[in-house]
């Protein structure tokens, strides 16, 4: 049988055994990649699932998450090529494509990452008009989302995509651009009313024209004029009738009574 002494001597070396155990236990997650570096140096990057390393300061694991990071761009003070100040921000959708690098050759690949598309931004964005700025953002940004991939590919990031979210601009520039915009209406709106008017104006031409050339069309027209005015509830209409209309009225009556109608008027001839 085992003396006190014996069990205790084997209790401190399960117990030890048992931390040492415990310690060199690593779990690594699917969408992380564990980098290890064994008294410093860089051995094989390890993949999802239980890992165990050396413990007490022999091997240091550092997880890498690979999923795609959503990162926001403060607001950046940005002079367009149109000397106008205005405060953009952005946001960044990137991934680590190489754990490995993105330990060995960056110090924080989300601090420097951050860093680098803040500079772009201000740099590209101070290459554009204004309004290039607000009409042609997909333009923009492509223009950015490739700046900043080429400027982290040494660090293994892929950046998937950039996108300008908020462009503030100075309350002096939005009055001046929502007065630019009501002229712009009301240039429009001018242009549809003289179009309007020249249409009518041309359509009552070609009226005029018609009814000149055929005989009768006059009197048609006024008669027409009359039972759309007997539409409405009038007592008394007087209007002046063409002495033509009631010639005929006039002849067959002083045939009747033997009295002479008055003559036509004579047609005056310019001097």
């Amino acid at each position: 049988m085992l003396d006190t002494g014996s069990l205790i001597v084997f209790g401190v070396i399960v117990l030890l055994a048992l931390v040492v155990f415990v310690s060199s236990i690593r779990i690594i997650n699917e969408y992380e990649r564990g980098v290890i570096f064994r008294l410093g140096r860089l051995i094989p990057i390890r993949g999802a699932g239980l890992r165990f390393i050396i413990p007490f300061g022999v091997d240091r694991l550092v997880k890498i998450d690979l999923r795609v990071i959503t990162l926001e761009v403060p607001p950046q003070e940005i002079i367009t090529k149109d000397n106008v100040t205005t405060k953009v921000n952005a946001v960044i959708y990137f991934q680590v494509v190489d754990a490995q690098r993105a330990v060995v050759q960056v110090l924080n690949y989300i601090n420097a990452t951050s860093q680098i598309s803040q500079t772009t931004l201000r740099a590209v964005l101070g290459q554009s008009t204004l309004d290039e700025l607000l009409a042609e953002r997909d333009v923009i940004n492509q223009k950015l989302q490739k700046i900043i991939d080429d400027e982290t590919e040494p660090w293994g990031i892929k950046v998937t995509r950039v996108e300008i979210k908020d462009v503030e601009l100075p309350s002096t520039m939005q009055r001046a651009m929502a007065k630019q915009a009501e002229a712009e209406r009301e240039k429009r709106a001018k242009i549809i009313n003289a179009d309007g008017e020249f249409q009518a104006s041309q359509t009552l031409a070609n009226a005029a024209q018609v009814i000149s050339s055929q005989q009768g069309a006059l009197q048609l027209r006024f008669l027409q004029t009359l039972v759309e005015i007997g539409v409405e509830k009038n007592t008394t209409i007087i209007l002046p009738i063409p002495l033509e209309l009631i010639r005929p009225i006039l002849d067959a009556e002083g045939l009747r009574t033997g009295t002479k109608p008055p003559p036509p008027p004579a047609k005056r001839t310019p001097a």
